[in-house]
């Protein structure tokens, strides 16, 4: 939500033309950014796919029931009266900093344009947590409050650590559509991978920070996680790939099986609606990917912090990774060799995701589009795909392509792509005792590295 903040207050219409502003958006009071966020959800959200495409659709269905935002949205009259944002829908050129307060309408900035704002789907603020940026962020955070031990911060610092502490390590406004702590919930770096799990039958890569006795996100959650869905998301980029590599094909084998790719889009989205029957995670998902967004936004340009902690990647060939890597050694933690894969994955794969959800390439002649370069959108889907594939490959080192054209280039090519037999359900995964933590400890002692 955030970065579609900054890209608003750039660009108003979205047109994708200029760069985002992230100064001006960390600048805004944090009452306002909550109650902006009030504001969204209770618009609901589209998802646009591939990035450029003029293609939207609504995500209400996919939310368990369409119905879901406007009963848990905050009443009309409050919401655009008493608490209104009063974030200006025109922001002056150049911002003013601080920005101002609108307590008048028209909406609020993105609020007046024509459909919902995009929402991220959850798999993006899981893919994005995977990197250590929350780790990392909250232990500069801290330090900034506690002590003395990074650079002095610039005062767009010492805005942006206010700002994300009040939205992130407090307790949010009572009756707030983020507020998903409370005494039955206490944790919440708990309450994210209580939602992974259930979700996506995953597991963040590195142990939780602090005294949390065994895997606590795993318990009463009864037969409500989805276990195989990296086992059939791993399929569908195989046969993907099968149908990128025989797409041009005029003659010969192909095993290239439509069906089967579009039966396996099926069948994720019917495993992810599983678990948002009726509304079940919504409100969950929207403060997960609001919170990812805002510290992605952060490490997506030399933003004021970035540059306090002589952090900067510059603007040409600079990259969020980079900078995470370079905040990181301030502090003592080492995200994952793959965090570049992993930030560009999420905003590859969230739409997509969505799209699946909504049944778009269920049948097998959308399916194709997913693999197929001739007589497809422009910009064409396959290439989309292949650069999915690419990152997943690389931040996995599931071999993908290697099992993709072993199949092409198998004697037995005229055989159909789809297995003999369908994948079989995955067993639950069993807390593991030696999980290693990729946390490393600072040389000051005041950074203790997370138990497994």
């Amino acid at each position: 939500m955030f970065r579609t903040l900054a890209h608003l207050i750039s660009d108003p219409n979205l047109q994708g033309t200029t760069t985002p502003d992230a100064a001006t958006t960390f600048a805004i009071h944090p009452v306002q950014l909550s109650r902006w966020l009030e504001e969204v959800w209770a618009r609901g959200g589209i998802a646009n796919w591939p990035q450029g495409s003029p293609t939207s659709l609504r995500i209400d269905n996919a939310l368990g029931d369409p119905a879901i935002t406007g009963r848990l949205r905050l009443p009309d009259g409050l919401r655009n009266d008493t608490l209104r944002s009063g974030i200006r829908p025109t922001p002056p050129t150049p911002p003013t900093i601080p920005p101002d307060f609108m307590p008048s309408p028209p909406a609020a900035l993105g609020l007046d344009l024509q459909l919902p704002l995009p929402w991220e789907h959850l798999f993006y603020a899981y893919l994005v947590e995977s990197t250590g940026i929350v780790e990392i962020m909250s232990e500069v955070v801290r330090r900034y409050v506690v002590g003395e031990t990074l650079p002095t911060p610039s005062v767009d610092t010492v805005v942006w650590v206010r700002a994300t502490e009040e939205l992130f390590f407090r307790d949010p406004p009572l009756f707030h559509i983020g507020g998903l702590t409370s005494q039955l919930r206490p944790d919440a770096q708990v309450n994210r991978r209580n939602a992974y799990w259930r979700m996506f039958g995953c597991d963040l890569p590195h142990p939780p920070r602090g005294p949390v006795d065994g895997q606590p996100w795993k318990r009463d959650t009864g037969p409500g996680a989805n276990l195989r869905f990296i086992e059939l998301w791993t399929e569908l980029l195989r046969q993907v790939w099968v149908g990128i590599e025989n797409d041009r094909n005029s003659s010969g084998a192909n095993p290239t099986d439509a069906n089967y790719v579009g039966y396996l889009c099926q069948t994720i989205g019917e495993l992810l609606r599983l678990r948002r029957r009726n509304g079940l995670l919504a409100r969950e998902e929207f403060a997960y990917v609001t919170m990812l967004s805002w510290f992605h936004l952060t490490v997506e340009f030399d933003t004021p912090v970035v540059r306090d902690l002589s952090a900067g990647a510059g603007l040409a060939g600079g990259n969020p990774a980079d900078r995470l890597t370079a905040i990181g050694a301030r502090v003592g933690i080492t995200p994952p060799r793959h965090a570049r894969e992993l930030f560009e994955l999420a905003d590859l794969v969230s739409p997509l995701l969505w799209f699946i959800e909504l049944d778009q390439f269920s049948a097998a002649s959308n399916a194709e589009l997913l693999y197929r370069l001739s007589g497809t959108p422009n910009p064409p889907l396959q290439a989309t795909m292949a650069r999915i594939i690419d990152l997943w490959q690389s931040a996995t080192g599931d071999r993908i392509k290697d099992l993709a054209v072993s199949v092409r280039r198998s004697p037995a090519a005229t055989q159909s792509a789809q297995p003999v037999r369908l994948p079989a359900p995955s067993a639950a995964v069993s807390p593991s005792a030696s999980a290693q933590p990729f946390v490393t400890p600072s040389t000051n002692g005041s950074v203790t590295a997370p138990r497994a």
